[in-house]
């Protein structure tokens, strides 16, 4: 038993029982996009997160301690992704990476953004000519610092 075998049966069930993340995230109190990256095995769930997870997917013991151990992170299976709508992510770092990286820098100095102390949101955007995809990342700035 592994954590990848935990995450293949939550989603299994997921599908199973017609589950959608917005109302998954919603049984955990968390935003939907923390939700489905710990489901999916990505981030280190605490007991009470544990123990509502065995509830609705029926884990074991054995499961639903797999999903408190903190896992190895990144979940592409290859270093250039190949799922067209991760290649387009991929594509907008190669693009515009180099952008991101001066304005941020210009902004806030020489440091990075961070991926642990973040936030994400996911949003429908009605457009009359197609719908859009509206992805608002935060992450805290972390100078670097001399020593």
């Amino acid at each position: 038993m592994d954590r990848n075998q935990v995450t293949q049966k939550i989603i299994a069930t997921k599908v199973a029982k017609k589950m959608r993340w917005a109302d998954l995230a919603q049984h955990f109190g968390q935003s939907k996009e923390w939700t489905t990256a710990a489901l999916l095995g990505q981030m280190t769930f605490n007991r009470e997160q544990a123990d509502k997870a065995q509830e609705l997917f029926g884990l074991t013991d054995e499961e639903a301690a797999w999903l408190q151990i903190v896992p190895y992170k990144g979940s592409l299976p290859s270093a250039v992704p190949t799922d067209p709508l991760i290649y387009r992510w991929y594509e907008i770092v190669s693009v515009y990476g180099t952008t991101i990286k001066e304005l941020i820098h210009e902004e806030f100095g020489d440091g990075i953004m961070s991926a642990i102390d973040f936030s994400m949101d996911i949003q429908r955007e009605a457009d009359p000519k197609g719908d859009r995809v509206q992805v608002v990342l935060s992450g805290k700035f972390l100078p670097y610092k001399s020593y």
